[in-house]
């Protein structure tokens, strides 16, 4: 008897879910965190009246304690290709600053190895339970959370297989790399991986527990309001930068970085005949994302009162040191020398074919933001003005109406507007 292709879809998202719990069951600790500081638990001036728990006690957690309880958890929620790299580096540079880079590829890739526009929905679900436990942990400094989604599993808490390691400073320097000296400010990520030996999770810890603010940026939560638990969580002091772009620069960007997700698109550019079978989704679901979660957090909800920035991402090429300075605030931490100079050395760039950096100068950096108007047809943008049309206007983001406006460099397609951290 043959069964039916939505019974086989069923059990294989049964198949996830057991997966799933399976490994918050078996591979990690009892989900008891330490609880809110009281005068009866976390050494706090009076006796404990039982103690800690094994693993998840208020040792394991010193953001509980009374010389932590100003730690600070950064959140930088993005999509593929809009910017947020670099928006994590500058959060990167500073010294004050544990940061990692896309945790939650190791949950995508443990528990859906394989991304499906048509499961869209029923993918999302199995994601958004397992990436809050992963980032709820991963604030309290537990990286051995993090174990059970990586492939193969680290041995003795060891492990080569950390998503873009080099990527984050904390973790290629001492104690949990001991290939550079603290005056190497500059390590670059290739560096990283090339000389340090594999990563020791309990020095990464240990590295992160010394650290004043814990940061992360993530690309695999599509809305604000998936993250409405994590960031109520009183024991957690989240602050959410939502970082945007002009879809029609994401579009451009991912048709030439994901060359065989996006070939029918490649082929729509070079023809200028749309293909039958092109998954428009690719584009839809971007703007349906950043339309709902881009007004849930523009609406101000109590939830968010002193949690939300909005930043475009264009904002941030043509003035990044003043759109950093502004972020920097928002984080409650002073701007130090390294992140100043990482500005300086990346959004200097040159106009030689051999320039090593991404970012060209403030002009420069403005003309990259908007170059997707030399690459995309007209007729493709005029689709996603279409598609796109609320989220754009939202953001301030002028659509044009013709070639000679879309080609016209002099003109500016990003209006300006000035979006205000909710405090």
């Amino acid at each position: 008897m043959q069964c039916s292709w939505k019974a086989v879809i069923l059990l294989a998202l049964a198949s996830i879910a057991i997966q799933y719990t399976a490994i918050r069951t078996l591979t990690s600790k009892p989900f008891q965190l330490c609880p809110l500081p009281s005068p009866q638990n976390c050494g706090l001036g009076g006796q404990e009246t039982e103690p800690p728990y094994e693993r998840g006690g208020c040792e394991d957690y010193p953001y509980f304690s009374i010389n932590a309880t100003r730690k600070t958890h950064v959140l930088v929620l993005a999509t593929t290709r809009s910017g947020s790299s670099f928006v994590g580096q500058l959060l990167n540079q500073h010294q004050e600053v544990f940061y990692l880079f896309e945790p939650l590829y190791h949950v995508q890739t443990t528990l859906i190895p394989r991304l499906s526009h048509s499961r869209y929905a029923a993918d999302r679900r199995v994601m958004l339970g397992a990436s809050r436990d992963l980032l709820r942990s991963l604030y309290g400094c537990d990286l051995y959370f993090l174990e059970s989604y990586i492939k193969p599993p680290p041995s003795n808490h060891t492990t080569d297989k950390l998503f873009r390691r080099g990527a984050s400073r904390a973790l290629c320097q001492q104690p949990v790399c001991d290939a550079f000296s603290p005056a190497d400010v500059n390590v670059e990520e290739g560096d990283c991986v090339k000389k340090c030996t594999s990563l020791n999770m309990t020095l990464a810890m240990e590295a992160c527990r010394e650290k004043r603010l814990v940061a992360m940026k993530i690309v695999r939560v599509p809305e604000i309001g998936d993250l409405r638990a994590l960031v109520e969580d009183p024991r957690l002091n989240i602050k959410v930068i939502q970082l945007v772009r002009d879809p029609r620069g994401i579009l451009s960007s991912r048709i030439e970085t994901f060359r065989d997700t996006y070939r029918l698109w490649r082929i729509w550019r070079a023809t200028g005949r749309r293909p039958y079978n092109l998954d428009l989704s690719q584009l839809t679901i971007v703007c349906e994302d950043f339309l709902s979660s881009v007004s849930t957090g523009l609406s101000h909800p109590f939830w968010l009162k002193g949690k939300y920035m909005l930043v475009r991402y264009e904002d941030l090429a043509r003035n990044p040191l003043q759109k950093t300075k502004e972020i920097y605030d928002y984080i409650g931490l002073p701007l130090d020398k390294n992140v100043e100079d990482w500005i300086q050395a990346n959004t200097r760039g040159s106009n030689e074919p051999s320039a090593k950096h991404k970012f060209g100068t403030v002009r420069d950096s403005a003309a990259n933001a908007e170059s997707w108007r030399l690459k995309l047809s007209y007729e493709m943008v005029e689709y996603t003005q279409t598609v796109c049309h609320k989220v754009l206007r939202q953001l301030g983001y002028k659509s044009v109406r013709s070639v000679d406006e879309l080609k016209n460099m002099s003109l500016s397609l990003v209006q300006d507007r000035t979006f205000v951290p909710f405090l």
